[in-house]
């Protein structure tokens, strides 16, 4: 049984049209640097009864989750530690056949050897698939990325095809280009599978390429505030088709500076989408926007409640003088190196200490690499991939390397 099996084969070849909004996206990028990012940008002034219509709740109960009681889902939910607020929230699923959803993207699911959803999947899912706004609080690393991107996919699939000048369906905003790669990443999969186009578009790298991928239309943008704002003042791409949004990681958004970028985003696009939010804690400038961007949301709390975001890592402290560093470093190393897991990032204040170190590890044999602001965007990315594959399981870093390292979802 599958409820939202749709044939995106059909026209995928046909020949775009105009916009279906009307407008055009054309204008050179200008070098010229604006006081306020976003500062070119008009607030829309949207009028629902003109828009075109969309649906949003794509969401059938599978049998077996129908019959699954109260009780039952009582007990599954506090043995996974999921709480939810807010009226009407779907039952979880507890298998991923009970999502229903289409069936490449559950071969493509097969092919990875998932056994079961994760807690914040199993609820997030028939939320997001009934069209309703909503809260996830999960740590980094609980499955999130699939929770808003398999229901997009399926969000997708039943809105009409992009034509020529239509921006993106789907728009994830992310804090930094680390995490929007690793969300791309994981959507490039899927989208093969689905023939759906996806991109991602973050500072740091050439715009050519990433303005390419827009004018030939995909569905899937993934973007930081920054880059994203750029292209929209620039007309290199649009809002007008977006009505699925998630703000990942917006606590960290915040917290970086990036609350009028994203106002200034959110204001481009129709007030009628469904919006999901993610977050690894709940402070109240994180609720302030939920409250400003979503409309009877559904809350999930995977968890403790309190604003931490990971409370399953045992924390060692160990206090010495800054002569003894490198040789406790050393030892710890040793001891690291001889486990079967041994992946280890080193965290350093500066750049300068970064590079003295790597260069002092692999002088003394150490398989270490390291990386930090003045690295190039393809070194970083070159650097990632071997700690990720396990080739330099050393990586010494400065911040830079702290936003969003996540190499399973």
């Amino acid at each position: 049984m599958s409820s939202y099996s749709s044939d995106r084969d059909r026209g995928r070849d046909r020949g775009f049209g105009a916009p279906r909004f009307g407008g055009s996206r054309t204008g050179p990028l200008s070098g010229k640097k604006f006081g306020n990012p976003g500062e070119k940008l008009v607030k829309k002034k949207w009028n629902l009864d003109e828009l075109p219509k969309f649906e949003k709740n794509f969401y059938q109960e599978h049998p077996d989750l129908a019959r699954r009681t109260a009780q039952e889902v009582d007990t599954y939910r506090r043995s996974k530690e999921i709480t939810v607020r807010g009226h009407n929230c779907p039952k979880p699923v507890l298998n991923f056949y009970e999502a229903n959803f289409p069936a490449n993207v559950m071969d493509v699911i097969a092919r990875q050897n998932f056994t079961e959803p994760t807690a914040i999947q199993a609820q997030g899912w028939p939320v997001a698939l009934s069209g309703l706004d909503m809260v996830g609080v999960a740590q980094t690393g609980s499955g999130k990325t699939l929770s808003y991107l398999l229901p997009a996919i399926v969000h997708i699939n039943h809105q009409p095809f992009l034509e020529r000048g239509d921006g993106p369906i789907c728009l994830v905003l992310a804090p930094t280009r680390e995490l929007a790669q690793q969300v791309q990443q994981v959507a490039a999969e899927y989208c093969r599978a689905c023939r759906l186009k996806s991109t991602c578009i973050y500072g740091g790298a050439p715009k050519g390429p990433q303005i390419r991928d827009l004018e030939r239309g995909v569905e899937i943008c993934i973007a930081t505030p920054g880059r994203l704002i750029d292209f929209l003042e620039c007309g290199k791409t649009n809002l007008r088709r977006t009505t699925y949004l998630v703000l990942d990681e917006a606590d960290r958004m915040l917290d970086m500076g990036f609350e009028p970028q994203i106002r200034k985003i959110v204001d481009q696009i129709r007030p009628d989408r469904q919006t999901l939010m993610w977050s690894a804690t709940w402070p109240k400038e994180v609720r302030q926007l939920a409250e400003d961007f979503l409309k009877d949301y559904i809350h999930i709390n995977i968890g403790a409640l309190e604003l931490s975001a990971n409370h399953n890592i045992l924390q060692i402290v160990d206090v010495c003088h800054d002569v003894e560093k490198d040789e406790k470093l050393i030892r710890l190393m040793e001891e690291i190196m001889s486990e079967k897991e041994n992946k280890t990032i080193v965290f350093v204040e500066t750049k300068r200490r970064c590079d003295e170190l790597t260069r002092k590890m692999r002088r003394d044999g150490w398989p270490a690499m390291g990386i930090h602001g003045d690295k190039s965007q393809q070194e970083r990315d070159w650097v990632l991939n071997e700690f990720k594959h396990g080739k330099a399981p050393i990586l010494i870093a400065t911040d830079v390397a702290s936003r969003g390292l996540v190499f399973f979802t």
